[in-house]
């Protein structure tokens, strides 16, 4: 019965991206519930607020079109060394090149020089009893930051922006157009990362937190349950090779997503069942499967998998990654992953990487 759900689902599914697939081509980032949206389009937008308020979030909102300003230290992007390209998060305009941000102590993301000089413009700022220069996006209008001469060489200059109307792609994603990452929590992230190795399409899996109120926390510290964070894993897969829809069939099969905040032995926060979406494709694609499964009662008890907006995934320590591969002696990776593994190698083993 829930093979069959689920193949169901990805019917219905498969329908949609096949209707979005030219958007998918003209963008690096799909943001479907916004029609201004953009990475390819550099023609002038005029919109009102009360139509951006329909399309963006409202903490984006509040700074986009509001000039709010978010909390320093917010996330991992100011201090982030990725390389790969930022994009303003309202209208998917090319802002910067990661070669064109340093680090700074502020604690905003913060650039010496723009990507072009019609990407991002500029006017007075006076609020506050002080006198500022605005940065503003280049297409539409929206606020970033401000821009300063305390910058570094060879410009002088610091773009200081809100973390909140950034889009950052990596370059691992820039240059192959048919990734996309997807972070999920369900349970032990040893246990989720062991079996989305396994799976054809998949690129990459990496253990590490999201969802807390910590920045870059700990293994401890997120153990203790105090944190907020859960352990996770984040999935880069090639689209042409699997699809969002099988990696949510593989998540809602190999761990118990009706167990609120534990699986198994393991009990905390931080062991929920969680899906951490990064645009509305992925938010209605988690939910169109939970309420079909829900609705055919697959499960004895209600599906608890929190749906949570992506923010920041904070990659755990070395010893961490491709735990089981380095340890299957381990009484816990013979008692807990390795029936996992084997569940997903039964239910899916025409869709197993050739080892």
């Amino acid at each position: 019965m829930p093979l069959f759900i689920l193949n169901a689902c990805g019917q219905s599914n498969n329908k949609q991206n096949k209707t979005q697939k030219s958007d998918a081509m003209e963008n690096v980032i799909s943001k479907p519930e916004n029609p201004y949206y953009s990475n390819t389009d550099t023609t002038k937008l005029n919109v009102s607020d009360a139509e951006w308020k329909k399309v963006l979030s409202p903490d984006l909102y509040a700074v986009a079109r509001e000039a709010d300003t978010e909390r320093a230290f917010t996330g991992t992007m100011w201090n982030s060394e990725t390389k790969g390209t930022y994009y303003c998060a309202a209208c998917g305009l090319k802002l910067f090149k990661s070669n064109q941000k340093f680090v700074s102590s502020c604690g905003w993301p913060s650039f010496f020089e723009q990507d072009n000089k019609n990407s991002v413009v500029f006017k007075d700022d006076n609020s506050y009893g002080m006198h500022r220069i605005e940065a503003l996006c280049g297409r539409c209008n929206s606020h970033l930051g401000h821009l300063f001469d305390d910058g570094p060489e060879p410009t002088g200059k610091r773009y200081c922006m809100n973390a909140i109307s950034l889009d950052f792609v990596p370059e691992a994603t820039e240059s192959n157009g048919n990734l996309e990452t997807i972070v999920l929590g369900g349970g032990c992230y040893w246990c989720v990362e062991a079996v989305y190795e396994n799976l054809i399409g998949v690129e990459k899996v990496v253990s590490g937190f999201a969802g807390g109120k910590v920045e870059n926390p700990s293994y401890e510290e997120v153990c203790s349950g105090t944190t907020g964070a859960a352990e996770v894993v984040e999935i880069t897969y090639d689209k042409t090779k699997t699809s969002l829809d099988e990696i949510f069939k593989v998540f809602f099969t190999v761990h118990d997503p009706t167990t609120l905040n534990r699986q198994g032995a393991d009990v905390g926060t931080q062991y929920r069942s969680a899906i951490f979406y990064k645009n509305e494709e992925q938010k209605k694609a988690a939910e169109s499967i939970i309420t079909d499964l829900n609705n055919a009662k697959v499960y004895n008890s209600k599906i608890v998998t929190t749906l949570e907006p992506f923010k920041a995934f904070y990659k755990a320590k070395d010893y961490h990654q491709n735990y089981y591969q380095n340890n299957k002696n381990q009484p816990y990776c013979e008692m807990v992953i390795q029936p996992k593994i084997e569940k997903f190698e039964k239910i899916f083993k025409d869709r197993l990487k050739k080892k």
